[in-house]
């Protein structure tokens, strides 16, 4: 599985529960949540087989905004524990943290000790991708914004547009504030999205 892919409706009931629902419950199928992690450690080829997801606990919601109403950001990002076993009285416990984009999966990591584990989006020798290039593409498809309107709209280059959904250009405040109002959404919530600081007296 890999960022932008969609996640099963039981997947997002065990992760997110119902709307209005209290975090740190338990929602729907706890064993679905226990597959999905095994299944994101074994797309690893690095990763050692034996070990599997043994039990979770309930998601407990590690962002700030939950903004679930339809004309709102709906980026969620959770945190489950856990423990992996071998099938014997060997166990380890770890901490996975899912973030997701309504229906989508956006990024994944799990601790394990010391050990933080998660995909690389980028080839050996490369640097990682900014996550924010993600979360603006999928923003841009489920909108159906095209990359032309947006490029026309943000003052900038196609290219330069392509450049953000790949990673490769980390956003500034006035290009996040384009983007917001190209995509209607609030400047501010996008901000967050992007790891800038809605309260920059600048924001306009």
């Amino acid at each position: 599985m890999k960022s932008g892919d969609r996640l099963e409706t039981g997947l997002i009931e065990a992760l997110l529960g119902p709307p209005g629902s209290h975090p740190g419950t338990v929602h729907g199928d706890q064993t679905v949540l226990g597959a999905f992690f095994t299944s994101l450690l074994g797309g690893l080829p690095w990763w050692d087989r034996t070990w599997r997801v043994a039990d979770v606990g309930p998601a407990v919601h590690s962002s700030t905004s939950l903004a679930l109403a339809p004309e709102k950001v709906q980026v969620v990002e959770v945190t489950v524990p856990g423990s992996l076993s071998r099938g014997t009285d060997e166990a380890q416990p770890f901490s996975a943290r899912v973030r997701l984009l309504e229906d989508r999966l956006l990024r994944w990591q799990i601790k394990v000790g010391e050990m933080v584990i998660g995909p690389a989006l980028a080839p050996v020798g490369e640097p990682e991708p900014h996550p924010f290039g993600a979360v603006v593409r999928l923003l841009m498809e489920s909108r159906g914004v095209p990359l032309a309107e947006v490029a026309r709209q943000t003052g900038r280059s196609m290219s330069t547009i392509r450049m953000l959904q790949d990673g490769r250009l980390v956003a500034e405040r006035r290009l996040v504030d384009k983007l917001a109002r190209a995509l209607d959404l609030p400047a501010a919530e996008l901000a967050v999205i992007a790891g800038l600081d809605p309260a920059d007296p600048g924001w306009g």
